[in-house]
């Protein structure tokens, strides 16, 4: 098993503070969904980071694969919602408790 972090980078600046209806419907899948992955083992954390540049999302996965790590990304509603980019990248060395 490896360890990827997943960076989710919203389009706008102000995302979250001022979601439209339809944003919000996805953020509540989005929601759902990484409750679903951490419930099952294959999310470690997730949530948002309050960077002062502008909020972003960061989940840490446990699966078998890169190619494991891109599928969460890609069945992720935000992606899909087009409210945003994801970003891959593998742990290099993962110390965990």
């Amino acid at each position: 098993m490896a360890y990827f972090v997943l960076k989710f980078v919203p389009h706008r600046p102000d995302f979250p503070a001022d979601l439209s209806d339809a944003e919000s419907s996805v953020m509540n899948e989005h929601f759902a969904y990484w409750q679903k992955r951490l419930k099952d083992g294959v999310a470690v954390v997730y949530g948002p980071v309050g960077d002062p540049a502008g909020v972003w999302g960061l989940a840490v996965v446990e699966v078998g694969a890169h190619a494991d790590a891109l599928a969460l990304r890609d069945g992720d509603p935000v992606v899909a919602g087009g409210l945003g980019v994801t970003e891959v990248y593998p742990m290099l060395n993962a110390l965990v408790r």
